[in-house]
């Protein structure tokens, strides 16, 4: 070789035959196949090019983010999808957010690369997917736990339409996971069966249980039905509320609420009437029932120890409810055959909704343990056409 072909140059010398294996492939391989592989030597041949060039000042070299700014590069990027696995919750609109992401993330890769930077694309597009799925998946299951221990309070007791909106709600009505502790105005429904001790007395335990069932079963459908949660089970009585969990916040959803206690009510009574006359042809014993609803102030909020809590709700409303039921038992006493129930609902609720239905006033009433009189209307029905208030006056009864 004429020494002046390689004077002032650099050579390589290697091996380009494919039984030495010294092939590869680079960014620029359009495939996996074989001749898309570069020999070694052609390899350095090129980093031999670059960095003659640029050091000839003929190019420019690539430009680099120092560490502590690709880092930052980074973590910017993990922190905005961290941010998205926050804020959306729709998979289909998480899916679109991601994607676009990484495309707006590849694009500036790309035109950097162009103007001679290099950016790191690979970890900031990595980053910002894992973080937006590890945050989203966190998310899931955060609300997947809220959501269970807020049904666990109240999905066998409220309608799924009413579970829904409790959860749609959820930022004004829990606090830190738990139901907040709240003022609320509430209309409250206390039931209890005429003459369950004597027909106790007749069945035995089993016979007891079924027959009970058959009756709760149905009256608990009723409640669901109008809106009402149901507080308690106690023996052959029910506590029914309704206006929680979610605050009533206007005159008018305080009167609904008043209406769906009564008409919940009447519903029973049909229901009752139903039951009787199935159980008469049985030969099993029927019943009665005794109602009393009232409509006023309540504090709701959770109850209890860490291992074991309950959402309760106090107040004197619940309280006047509960004696309007038990309240002078020979008074309208229930027809098994056609009336089998006794409706008692206080004045504040008839201010609420007796234009709907057809009562007769009792009077103003001393109830036990109560230091001031209440009046007390007895519900006969729904009034015709929903027409002004059919009263009519009786006695004061103490």
């Amino acid at each position: 070789v004429d020494p002046a072909v390689v004077r002032d140059k650099v050579v390589l010398i290697g091996v380009a035959a494919e039984s030495v294996k010294d092939h590869f492939y680079t960014p620029h391989s359009r495939g996996l196949q074989a001749d898309q592989q570069f020999p070694g030597v052609a390899i350095h041949a090129h980093i031999v090019s670059q960095l003659l060039r640029i050091g000839l000042n003929d190019a420019r070299p690539m430009v680099t983010l120092p560490r502590l700014q690709a880092t930052l590069w980074i973590l910017i990027w993990s922190a905005a999808g961290g941010v998205l696995g926050l804020w959306v919750r729709s998979p289909w609109q998480f899916s679109l957010i991601v994607a676009g992401g990484a495309g707006c993330l590849a694009l500036f890769a790309y035109f950097a690369f162009s103007s001679g930077w290099w950016i790191p694309l690979a970890p900031a597009a990595s980053a910002w997917v894992a973080s937006a799925m590890i945050v989203t998946a966190y998310e899931s299951y955060r609300e997947s736990s809220q959501r269970a221990a807020l049904m666990r309070l109240f999905s066998r007791n409220v309608s799924k339409e009413v579970a829904e909106t409790i959860w749609q709600r959820q930022d004004e009505f829990l606090d830190g996971g738990r139901p907040r502790t709240e003022a609320l105005t509430v209309t409250a429904l206390f039931t209890d069966l005429m003459g369950f001790t004597a027909v106790s007395e007749k069945v035995g335990p089993e016979a007891l249980m079924e027959w009970l069932n058959e009756y709760m079963g149905p009256m608990a459908e009723q409640v669901s039905k109008h809106g009402g949660v149901i507080r308690q089970y106690a023996g052959d009585s029910i506590v029914a509320l309704f206006g929680i969990p979610v605050p009533r916040r206007t005159e008018t959803e305080i009167a609904q609420d008043a209406v769906n206690a009564v008409a919940c009510a009447l519903s029973m009574e049909e229901t009752q009437r139903s039951l009787n006359r199935r159980w008469a042809a049985q030969g099993r014993p029927r019943t009665g029932m005794r109602v009393g609803i009232f409509t006023g102030p309540a504090v709701a909020g959770i109850l209890g120890s860490a291992e074991r809590s309950e959402y309760v709700v106090v107040g004197d409303t619940m309280n006047t409810a509960a004696r309007l039921e038990s309240f002078d038992k020979t008074l309208y006493p229930p027809d098994l055959a056609q009336h089998p129930c006794r409706i008692f609902i206080g004045e504040t609720t008839w201010r609420y909704c007796g234009a709907r239905f057809l009562t007769e006033r009792v009077g103003n009433v001393q109830l036990r343990g109560k230091e001031h009189s209440v009046g007390v209307y007895h519900v006969l029905g729904w009034a015709p056409n929903g027409a002004a208030p059919h009263c009519r006056a009786e006695g004061d009864h103490a």
